[in-house]
């Protein structure tokens, strides 16, 4: 019978294989040390710090984009009236002059390809801007809400400036791309006619209308087109999704057209009308277009949709909203006193809508 093997034997040939192994793997470590260059190793460290001390995001990355950061808005609005124009003026180019057989085979639309025409480019118009500048694409809609809300007024003569400028351009490159439809449709080359074809680029009243009924119907369409506008930018009125605004628009303007545009062409933006008409003065159609009528252009399609779009903001802030940014909605002294004041409700960015609710 053999005999136990002692305990204290065990613990102790343990412990010297334990001892062992932690000498090994000491010595490998060791050797891994060594084996390495200490000259990479410091640079890899500092390098290491270095990014991590200086990498950074900026929205200048380089002089282009400081430039830009100033540019961004007006350059926002200027190409959404221009695509405004080019889907507007080209559809109504392109119904009209379809008309005659030696333009087209057969015509190319009615006038509810009108209202869609214009109802796409001002939806088109306000998504390319929209989450950039706010979509205005309007000067009715840029002075109301520097009136009535609390768009700052440092902002509006660049943005105005950048909206005729896009209605300019916008109708001169469908008014190239119309050139020969337009000599054949009015009998000639050079032939231009007021209204005539220049109804083809900005708005002229029926022969039967007078100033006045202009006046009023574009003052009515304004009217409804800044309500509307309110309704779908504020919060607490069932506003559409985030970014979907101009699809609202669209829907809008298409309402407009089809139930109030008969009479005066529905400018309810001056620089809808203004743009483009500069643009006919210069290509051949003369003074005529601004002595039409007794400056019906000065009245009707620049004036009137300014205080249309004026009263709309106004009915809505004085009857519906009740954010702070509407002057009717300011803190009066009982108020401040108590340093209270009325909640934003006003979707950013104002007329697209493009942030969360």
């Amino acid at each position: 019978m053999s005999s136990p093997t002692p305990r204290n034997s065990t613990l102790t040939s343990n412990t010297s294989e334990y001892l062992r192994s932690t000498l090994k793997e000491k010595d490998s470590h060791h050797m891994h040390v060594e084996d390495s260059d200490p000259e990479a190793q410091l640079q890899d460290s500092e390098d290491a710090t270095a990014s991590l001390r200086n990498e950074y995001y900026t929205k200048y990355p380089n002089t282009w984009a400081r430039y830009r950061e100033v540019l961004r808005e007006p350059m926002a609005e200027f190409f959404g009236v221009m695509i405004m124009i080019i889907f507007g003026a080209g559809v109504d180019c392109q119904v009209v002059l379809s008309q005659n057989p030696q333009v087209a085979s057969s015509p190319k639309g009615d006038y509810t390809s009108l209202s869609f025409g214009w109802a796409v480019g001002v939806a088109l118009g306000v998504w390319v801007s929209g989450g950039i500048s706010g979509g205005h694409i309007n000067p009715a809609v840029t002075l109301a809400f520097a009136i009535c809300r609390d768009f700052p007024w440092k902002k509006v003569p660049g943005y105005i400036f950048a909206q005729f400028m896009g209605g300019l351009c916008g109708a001169g490159i469908i008014y190239a791309n119309y050139f020969h439809a337009i000599d054949i449709f009015e009998g000639g080359r050079g032939i231009r006619t007021v209204p005539g074809t220049a109804g083809l680029f900005s708005t002229y009243a029926l022969p039967y209308m007078t100033n006045v009924s202009a006046f009023f119907d574009e003052f009515i369409g304004s009217v409804i087109l800044l309500m509307v506008v309110c309704a779908f930018t504020d919060k607490r009125n069932g506003p559409p999704p985030p970014g979907l605004i101009p699809l609202a628009l669209f829907i809008a303007v298409l309402g407009i057209g089809q139930a109030l545009g008969m009479q005066t062409g529905y400018a309810i933006n001056p620089a809808r009308d203004f743009g483009p008409r500069v643009l006919t003065a210069m290509v051949g159609y003369g003074k005529e277009v601004f002595t039409f009528r007794n400056q019906y252009w000065l009245w009707c399609p620049i004036i009137s949709p300014i205080i249309g779009g004026v009263v709309g903001v106004f009915l809505y802030d004085l009857f519906f909203f009740t954010g702070d940014e509407s002057f009717i909605n300011k803190p009066n002294a009982s108020a401040r006193e108590a340093h209270a004041r009325a909640p934003s409700e006003e979707r950013q960015k104002p007329i697209a809508g493009t942030e969360q609710v």
